[in-house]
Order: structure tokens, then C-alpha cells, then sequence
């Protein structure tokens, strides 16, 4: 999405996306010389050619030019012919790289945008290098445009460039990239004067510049040249059809200059202040309001809450905004808003002057109360009929209900950005910290209904991230410990097991610091796990041992069955066959007394399996035939297959072949399928 406005018809996306197939790419003026310029740069010989060896990272260019310049807009154009010729038939990967307000992007957050746009999952929790080093692995063998727009520094662009001279990296900034080598600038100011004037003509139409030429050329440079300036003045008189070019040249004129602004960014400012104060109260208000939008994206919903209006008063609002060039929208049937990144500063400092904190803070709680309800509709509508949650979505207004689970999982798609920029900036605002717990844990559920949680841990990461922060900023002990949990658990199926271990050894201290024997319980055994993971079969016996006493004091007999399986395990592992023996069989006897047959027989099983370890084949023979017949009432083949094999195996050793014949013979009428059964038989033999 361009942060200046070049044509208000093009489409509005979120930062990092791809500008979707089938668009109409808006029409672009001007800027013949500056096209021209680039494309040499694209063939100029770098300091790798012209030593005789091949480049090593991809070509940069570079455009810089002030906010309102069309910089991203010249962007396109470029990348939009380039995509044309073919050369490049990976396609265009977009990012932003700076927030709204000013800030830059995290490079973690720019890359995982990249890896997705490119279909790759980065692994939750993963740190800026590692991901940036995923993407400059996934381009190695492409041929693709990146467009890496308003870059703050070379900081944030270096570590995303290709190690592929067959990519092309198109970047846009305000000033010089220092510390990317071979990087021309193609720095632009304003528009020439005739291609200001067409621009202003397409949306005024030809007739009323007719009618005043040079005033047109005089309002252009009143506008210094700036696209946007230029397209918020041009819907400033479309909408007053008797205002003449020399009115809204005069009113320019008369406005004061904003001596905290740059003088090249001043002509911006004039035409944003004479759009804004033209509007009707209730409409300024809204605009101004659109400062606080999450990542600067909004839609009705937002604006309705924000301003306090109803949902049909707040889109036609927005729609008019789209129409004075405030806004872009990318026309969908859920549309969504942008408020263009040059504006952005423009509007935080308006709000900052005109409306009360207090009255802000309560258009952010309007605005997240909003949000958290639309996020429970969402998860309600997967709900079966006749649910509670579905029974709880009936009550809700009609504009708060999705009609079904597809338009809700659209709706989440479309606004997952700025979903997840309103949980950052809740957390970051650390005064509405019970909306913001709401906010994350309704995200939480809305990302795992429908998009999984093995899909979503990289969000999820992210959002248990934000409980911990509210969970240790309020001294909430229980939270904290559920928080670290989560983000424990996502470390160690990434395989960052110490990570994950102390995070664990910290979810214990907050548990017992609750008083909460779940979380305690459930510290404990994933201490224990963890352990494992890592080898340490003494330690990891000894937590599992901890976390099983403290089951036992509670009765919660799963719980005890599946611990001794555990402890069984590590014993094994470790080579103390005698405890694994007696913890397997308690597993069993527990599993027994809780009619879990299939388990009963998974734990025989395993028992027999340490028998045999411990050089006790005949009483693993006679283990494993009490495992095969639990197993043949639970109705497990695969494991009653295992078994026969296993069986086979055993008779084998003890000197029957005939025996083990027939049990590998049973084993193979139980699959049905030779290829299943020789893995199952190589998985059995290797155990």
C-alpha cells in the first residue's frame, strides 16, 4: 500500500502483503525522467562487474523523497513494469517498514511478513536473525522484486537483501540508505507542472482548468508539486462544484504556515489543515480519530466505536474521506481503510491539539470493547446450533453477527494485522489492561477456531508474549504462570528446549506463588520432559517424580497413569530397568481402573519391551500376549501388529521359528497392506 497518495482507486492493503492479482493499477503522471534514470541503474555495472566476478547480493535502487512525494507510488510504477517484461517471474514481495506513527517495524515482524507472503511458516519466537536469514535462504533460488517501503535506515533493509543478484530490490525513503554499498538514490521533489495539472484535471475534470489555466499551474505549485497535496485539493473541489480553482488557491494562501514542519513538507500540511477544517464537526472528529486506528488500518466497525456513531453513519463517512484523498480503500466487500502514511504524523498531531486525553482514552476503551465482541462472534459462529456461544451470538445486534463461519474466517484474514497491532498498542498503553487481556485471549481463541494452533503459533507466540507483559506489569501470578507455560510449550516443539526449560522452572515459581496446583503440577512435568528432551534422564526421573506425588495427594488418576508412563520412559532411557518395569506396570493398573483399554495395552506393551532390555524374554513373551489381547479389544490393530511382530521377534530369540512364522504371518493379515506392515516390522525390529 503506497503511504502517498498518487490515485485514491488504488487498492488499500496491509503492510506486507502483495497487491492482489486482477487490480487496476492506478493511473501515474509524470515522472518520466525518474523511471528512465532507474532502469539505467538496473543495467549499471557495480563494483562486482567491473572486477570480473558476479555480484553477490542483489541490486538495490533506491527512491527517496519527503512524505507526499508518490516515493512508493513511483515504486509501483517501476515494479509494475518490471513485473510486466517477465524478468522477474516470482513476482513482487512488499513490506513496510515503518509504523504509522513513526516508528520502525521490528526486523522479526518485516521478515515473518516476507516468509509468509512466500508460503513459509517461520518457527514461533524466533529472533530478527534467524528469520531474516530464512528469507535471504527462501530467495536464493528466485527470481522476485521485493519493494521494502519507507525504510527509517540501511539497518532495517540489509539484513533482508537477497544473497541473489537474479533478485531486484526496489526501497523507498526519506533520505540516503548509508551503509548499503553501490546505492544511487533517485531522489524526487514535486511533480512537474504539467503533470500536476493532469492530476488535478482527472478528478475536477478538463473544463474547469480549462477555464482558469494558469491558476491551475499557480495551485500546483501552492501544492509544491506533492501528489497527495495535490489529490486532497482536487477532492476538495470536486465535492464544491461552484468553488473555482482561484478559491481554493486564495484559501491555501491564507493558511498559515506550520513552522514545525520541514519547508518542503509544508504545502502538505496547508492542504491537509484546509481539507480538515472544511469538514463537517462530527466528520473532522472522525478523521482525527482515525490516528488511534491499529497500524493505521481501520474499517466501519472502528470507526464506529471510535467515534461513537452508528456502523452505517461510520462508513459513509469513510467512503467520503476515500473520496477527499484521506483515505485509502481497497473496495472489497469488507472493506478496509488506510490512512495514508504521510498523513499519519499530520493527524496524531491535530488529535494531540483538539481532543481531551480523556475523551481519547475513552474513544480506545469504545474502540477495543468493539473488538473483543466481533472476536467472540467469530469463534461463536463455529459453534454447533443450539450451543451456549451460539445462543449468546443470537443476542448480539445484527451488525456484531457474522452470517457464517466462512465470512468470519475472511473477516479475521483481512484484519489479522490489525488485530494483532490493537493487542501490541493495548498492552504498550498499560491503562486498559483488562481490555487488553480480553482483546489477546479472544484473538487467542478466534486464530486457533479457525486457523489451528500449529497454523497460528507463530501469532500465538506473540499474543502469550503480551500476557506475560500484563500478567508482570499487574503482578498477576497466575497469569503470569499460564503465560510462560504457553510460551514454554511453543520453545520446546521448535526444539529450543533450554529456552523452554527455564520458562518452565519460572511457570513453577508463579504457580506456587498462586497457589495454583495446576499450573504447579503441570510446571513440574514439563521441568521433567524437558529434561529428557535434553537427556538428563536422573533429573528428569526426579520431576516427574515430583509431579506425580503432588497427583497422587489430589486423586486425579490420568494424570497419576500417564506420570508413571513418564517415569517408565526416563527409567528405561537410563537404563534402570527394574524401575521402568514397575512404573510401566503401575501405568497399566491405572489405565486399567480407568477403562482406558487402548492405553493398558500401549503401557503393557512397553513393559514387555523393557523385559526383554533387561534379558527377560520369557516373561516379555508372556507380557507381550497380554498386551496383543488388550490390544485386540481396544480394536487397535496397528498396535496388535506391532505386537505380533514384536511377539515374532521374541520367539525368534528363544529358538521357534515355526512360532514366530505364524505370528509374523498374523501380523500381516491384520494390515492388509504389505508396505504399512514392512514399516511397522522395520519400527518393531529396530526397537
Amino acid at each position: 500500500m503506497t503511504d502517498q497518495a498518487v490515485d485514491t482507486s488504488g487498492p488499500a492493503e496491509a503492510a506486507g502483503t502483495e497487491e492482489p492479482s486482477g487490480t487496476t493499477p492506478p493511473q501515474f503522471f509524470g515522472r518520466a525522467r525518474e523511471l528512465k534514470a532507474l532502469r539505467t541503474d538496473i543495467e549499471r555495472a557495480g563494483l562486482d562487474t567491473l572486477a570480473g566476478r558476479k555480484a553477490a547480493r542483489a541490486r538495490v535502487l533506491l527512491i527517496a523523497g519527503r512524505p507526499g512525494s508518490g516515493r512508493t507510488a513511483l515504486a509501483e510504477e517501476l515494479t509494475r513494469g518490471l513485473l510486466a517484461e517477465g524478468d522477474h517471474p516470482d513476482g513482487l514481495l512488499r513490506v513496510r517498514l515503518t509504523e504509522p506513527g513513526g516508528a520502525p517495524v521490528p526486523t522479526e515482524r518485516t521478515a515473518r511478513e516476507l516468509l509468509d507472503r512466500m508460503g513459509v511458516t517461520g518457527p514461533p519466537g524466533a529472533d530478527g536473525d534467524e528469520l531474516s536469514g530464512m528469507v535471504r535462504e527462501e530467495l536464493a533460488g528466485r527470481r522476485a522484486l521485493l519493494l521494502l517501503d519507507d525504510a527509517a535506515d540501511a539497518e532495517q533493509v540489509d539484513p533482508l537483501l537477497p544473497d541473489n543478484p537474479d533478485c531486484l530490490v526496489v526501497a523507498t525513503s526519506e533520505g540516503p540508505l548509508t551503509g548499503i554499498p553501490g546505492v544511487r538514490p533517485c531522489t524526487i521533489g514535486g511533480l512537474d507542472a504539467g503533470s500536476a495539472v493532469r492530476l488535478l484535471a482527472r478528478t475536477i475534470g478538463e473544463v474547469r482548468i480549462t477555464v482558469d489555466p494558469r491558476t491551475a499551474e499557480t495551485l500546483t505549485e501552492e501544492c509544491g508539486g506533492l501528489p497527495a497535496a495535490l489529490v486532497m485539493v482536487a477532492g476538495w473541489l470536486a465535492a464544491r462544484p461552484m468553488a473555482s480553482i482561484a478559491d481554493v488557491t486564495k484559501q491555501l494562501r491564507e493558511l498559515p504556515d506550520d513552522t514545525e514542519q520541514s519547508t518542503g513538507s509544508r504545502p502538505l500540511a496547508r492542504a491537509f489543515r484546509l481539507v480538515h477544517d472544511s469538514l463537517p464537526p462530527t466528520a473532522a472528529r472522525i478523521l482525527r480519530l482515525l490516528a488511534l486506528a491499529p497500524a493505521g488500518l481501520a474499517d466501519a466497525h472502528t470507526a464506529s466505536a471510535l467515534a461513537g456513531c452508528s456502523v452505517s453513519a461510520a462508513q459513509t463517512t469513510l467512503d467520503d474521506f476515500v473520496a477527499l484523498g484521506l483515505l485509502h480503500t481497497n473496495g472489497a466487500d469488507q472493506p478496509q481503510y488506510e490512512v495514508p502514511g504521510c498523513l499519519a504524523p499530520l493527524l496524531r498531531a491535530l488529535l494531540e491539539a483538539r481532543d481531551r486525553p480523556a475523551e481519547l482514552q475513552l474513544a480506545r476503551a469504545r474502540m477495543l470493547e468493539r473488538t473483543v465482541r466481533l472476536l467472540q462472534s467469530c469463534r461463536a459462529v463455529t459453534e454447533p446450533e443450539g450451543s451456549p456461544a451460539r445462543r449468546k451470538l443470537a443476542g448480539l445486534p445484527r451488525s456484531l453477527r457474522f452470517p457464517g463461519p466462512e465470512a468470519a474466517a475472511e473477516w479475521l484474514r483481512i484484519r489479522r494485522p490489525a488485530l494483532l497491532a490493537s493487542a501490541r498498542i493495548a498492552v504498550e498503553d498499560g491503562e486498559l489492561d483488562t481490555l487488553a487481556r480480553r482483546l489477546v485471549a479472544a484473538l487467542v481463541r478466534a486464530l486457533a477456531v479457525h486457523q489451528g494452533t500449529e497454523a497460528a503459533a507463530p501469532e500465538l507466540y506473540g499474543l502469550h508474549g503480551l500476557v506475560l507483559a500484563v500478567a508482570e506489569r499487574r503482578e498477576l501470578p497466575r497469569e503470569r504462570a499460564a503465560a510462560l507455560l504457553n510460551l514454554a510449550d511453543l520453545d520446546a516443539r521448535t526444539g529450543r528446549t533450554r529456552e523452554a526449560l527455564a520458562r518452565y522452572r519460572a511457570a513453577l515459581d508463579a504457580g506456587r506463588a498462586a497457589k495454583d496446583l495446576y499450573a504447579t503440577g503441570r510446571a513440574m512435568e514439563s521441568v521433567g520432559g524437558a529434561y529428557a528432551e535434553l537427556g538428563d534422564f536422573q533429573r528428569a526421573s526426579d520431576w516427574y517424580g515430583r509431579a506425580l506425588a503432588q497427583r497422587l495427594t489430589q486423586g486425579e488418576r490420568a494424570d497419576e497413569a500417564r506420570l508413571y508412563g513418564r517415569l517408565g520412559a526416563v527409567h528405561t532411557y537410563a537404563g534402570r530397568y527394574g524401575e521402568a518395569l514397575r512404573n510401566w506396570r503401575a501405568a497399566a493398573a491405572g489405565y486399567r481402573r480407568l477403562g482406558d483399554v487402548p492405553a493398558q495395552a500401549r503401557a503393557l506393551s512397553e513393559a514387555a519391551r523393557v523385559q526383554e532390555y533387561a534379558g527377560r524374554p520369557h516373561e516379555s513373551l508372556h507380557t507381550c500376549q497380554e498386551a496383543v489381547e488388550w490390544a485386540r479389544r481396544a480394536g487397535d490393530v496397528r498396535l496388535q501388529a506391532a505386537l505380533e511382530l514384536r511377539l515374532a521377534d521374541t520367539l525368534d530369540r528363544l529358538g521357534d521359528p515355526a512360532a514366530a512364522k505364524l505370528h509374523r504371518g498374523l501380523a500381516d493379515r491384520l494390515l492388509g497392506q504389505e508396505g504399512v506392515t514392512c514399516e511397522i516390522r522395520s519400527t518393531a525390529t529396530e526397537k
